[in-house]
């Protein structure tokens, strides 16, 4: 085992890609590698950190989240430059560094995602209709495919928002970003979700209940089907939550 696999060794209540995220992190706010800096390759990542491809896909895509780095296209992941007076609120920097505030963040989207499926079933046009249950079956092929879909996730609500008509519903999930979908924020805060796969295959047969609301056009149904889906989340992830304590 070589230096760098011994410091992402397994430690209580810390699993490795929380490790493989927290050592990136440090390089990143330590002016060890500066904005515009591109990245190590994934395949040089993997041989530094000793892990597995996942384990450093789903790191960089925590980082993306939080906006400390960024993908392009045909040229690799670029160090961004850290937000500024955006570090002191958690909700506005990404850092959600508790796990009470990541099921505080489920209570606020309930608070705006039911009347969005509740509005997305009355006006939803049927290009909207069909993007939504596109973004299903996107789910769909990731949980088959093993992946635990969070950006999947996050495209599908954003589908039903786009769906309302009102643009704010939209630049409130993109402003809130993939910091909606609790399962990658517990990976940052060290919680070891231990069946993801079966996790998200609960998860997503609620979906199925929000996407035939809105085809059906049925206001009331959409509305308590997305109320189910982020309460029942809730309540899901506290439970794990307090289990892995």
């Amino acid at each position: 085992m070589n230096k760098h696999q011994e410091n992402v060794t397994r430690r209580p209540g810390q699993n490795l890609t929380s490790q493989v995220i927290a050592a990136l992190r440090k390089k990143i706010e330590e002016n060890h590698m500066q904005p515009g800096e591109r990245l190590p390759t994934e395949k040089a990542l993997i041989d530094e950190f000793g892990v597995s491809r996942t384990v450093i896909r789903e790191a960089i895509s925590s980082l993306r989240a939080d906006g400390l780095v960024e993908p392009r296209q045909g040229a690799g992941v670029f160090v961004r430059t850290p937000p500024g007076d955006k570090k002191r609120i958690p909700l506005l920097s990404g850092k959600l560094e508790k796990v009470s505030e990541i099921l505080e963040v489920l209570e606020l989207r309930a608070a705006v995602e039911i009347e969005s499926a509740g509005l997305a079933a009355e006006r939803r046009s049927f290009g909207q209709e069909a993007k939504i249950k596109e973004a299903y079956d996107d789910i769909s092929a990731a949980i088959e495919s093993g992946d635990i879909a969070e950006d999947q996730d996050y495209r599908f609500h954003l589908a039903i928002a786009e769906a309302t008509g009102n643009r704010f519903f939209v630049e409130f999930l993109e402003f809130l970003g993939k910091r909606t979908i609790p399962r990658s924020q517990l990976l940052r805060v060290g919680i070891d979700l231990k069946d993801r796969v079966s996790l998200v295959r609960a998860v997503h047969r609620e979906h199925l209940d929000i996407v035939r609301a809105i085809s059906n056009q049925d206001v009331s149904v959409a509305r308590d089907a997305m109320r189910n889906h982020l309460v029942g989340s809730r309540e899901r992830y506290r439970a794990i939550i307090y289990k892995e304590l």
